[in-house]
């Protein structure tokens, strides 16, 4: 039986691609009707260890096609062609509350998929692989170039497609995690836009007063984006993410420096002082910290801190005045964010204000609040660092299953809504590939 099952061909194919492009797993030449684990490790920059597996049976043939075959148990189950990447987990014995990110998007994701023999759910070390397979993922495509943004006091990454453009622009607006995440803009560029990836939230000293950002900073990032020379200037989106969307929201309704083509909002609210800055936004979060729920295992949940939501007008961004497209994406069962509830709010504001037709909602039930791009593991709760120093562990919500397919859904949703409002009409460039 060992001459015989040396001879297993594991195949993945494209074995280099986007992270959000799919891939087939071929399992060929093995013994009929034999059982076999299907296994993926990642080693993250963090220095941590990821792993998936799944139990499948060949045919008669000795096959197994993970694109028709369902998995028998694992990590996943059922027929998911992408589950060794969605269904990822820190090795046992790891550090707890992880979160699975990308840091330096110039590198892939190594991801090394791997065949035993058997229906193996641990000690994969220690059993003999049949055959393996080394596996890139990028979130950066080739010919897409990085560009450190630094001038006027700004600080981002641009990421600008392949091509001479005139490409639209996209300023990138993630969480209240703070730092500098590269790896949805360098996504969006692969996709044919040229996007900008902001930092925001860490405070400024200026003339030996330390303070957050104002209002001229986000104005002052969309301004360098538009007169980048490959940037066609008219055509700019908002993409925000939980805090982000905050911001975004505020600078599409009230700037008039700010006039975007369209808003993405990924799991926000529009609930924030109006004419505050992020100090006073803070603030308001601070003045209602008591409403802070611990779930059984003392996991952070915040979402309460937005609840009710106002009807006071002066407390929530009037999107009746919004003038562009708007895709509100909610997670059902986000626990950090009042995602739902700040979404029917803004219906009926819409409703009332004749703009309804402006708004695009696609909500995800059993789906937490980190709404990644495809494929990526489900964070459910992780680490999150309080003002920088004091580390809590936050509940983000959602169900592995339900909220991977909501993210694969939700991307290619976002990015057609993205191609309507900013390409549509203009000379388009297709995306770029690998």
């Amino acid at each position: 039986m060992e001459e015989k099952t040396c001879c297993v061909l594991l195949s993945v194919q494209p074995s280099r691609g986007l992270v959000d492009e799919r891939f087939s797993i071929l399992i060929q030449h093995a013994l009929p009707v034999l059982q076999l684990t299907l296994h993926a490790l990642l080693h993250s920059e963090d220095g941590d260890d990821w792993e998936a597996f799944g139990h499948y049976t060949t045919d008669t043939a000795g096959t197994v096609d993970v694109t028709k075959d369902p998995c028998l148990g694992g990590t996943y189950d059922g027929v998911e062609p992408m589950g060794l990447l969605w269904s990822m987990r820190p090795v046992p014995g790891s550090r707890p509350a992880l979160r699975l990110r990308k840091l330096d998007v110039q590198t892939p994701m190594v991801v090394t998929v791997s065949v035993y023999q058997g229906h193996q759910s641990e000690g994969f070390k220690a059993h003999p692989v049949l055959a393996s397979v080394v596996v890139e993922r990028w979130y950066m495509a080739p010919s897409v170039r990085r560009v450190d943004i630094t001038e006027g006091g700004v600080t981002g990454t641009l990421f600008l497609p392949p091509g001479p453009g005139p490409f639209p622009g996209i300023l990138d607006l993630l969480g209240g995690g703070g730092g500098l995440m590269e790896y949805r803009s360098a996504l969006l560029a692969s996709h044919g836009f040229a996007s900008l990836s902001l930092e925001y939230m860490s405070p400024r000293t200026v003339e030996g007063s330390t303070t957050h950002v104002g209002n001229e900073y986000f104005e002052a990032a969309v301004t360098q984006l538009q007169q980048h020379p490959q940037v066609c200037s008219s055509r700019i989106g908002l993409v925000g993410l939980s805090f982000g969307v905050s911001v975004a929201l505020k600078m599409a309704v009230y700037s008039t420096v700010i006039q975007p083509s369209c808003v993405v909002s990924f799991c926000g609210s529009h609930v924030q002082p109006v004419g505050g800055s992020l100090a006073d936004i803070f603030a308001e979060y601070n003045r209602n910290v008591n409403k802070t729920r611990y779930d059984e295992e003392n996991r952070v949940i915040w979402r309460d801190l937005l609840l009710p939501i106002p009807t006071d007008a002066t407390k929530k961004v009037d999107v009746g005045r919004l003038q562009c497209p708007i895709l509100l994406i909610v997670g059902e069962d986000d626990q950090n964010w009042p995602a739902s509830e700040s979404a029917e709010d803004m219906k009926e504001m819409m409703e009332r204000a004749g703009n309804r037709h402006l708004l695009t909602v696609l909500s995800y039930p059993n789906t937490g609040h980190i709404i990644e791009p495809p494929y990526s593991p489900h964070t459910r709760a992780s680490n999150f660092m309080l003002g920088g120093r004091r580390k809590v562990v936050v509940l983000w919500g959602g169900e592995t299953t339900a909220h991977c397919r909501a993210q694969e859904d939700a991307w290619r949703k976002m990015l057609d809504f993205l191609k309507e409002n900013l390409y549509v009409g203009s000379a388009s460039t297709s995306p770029a590939r690998l």
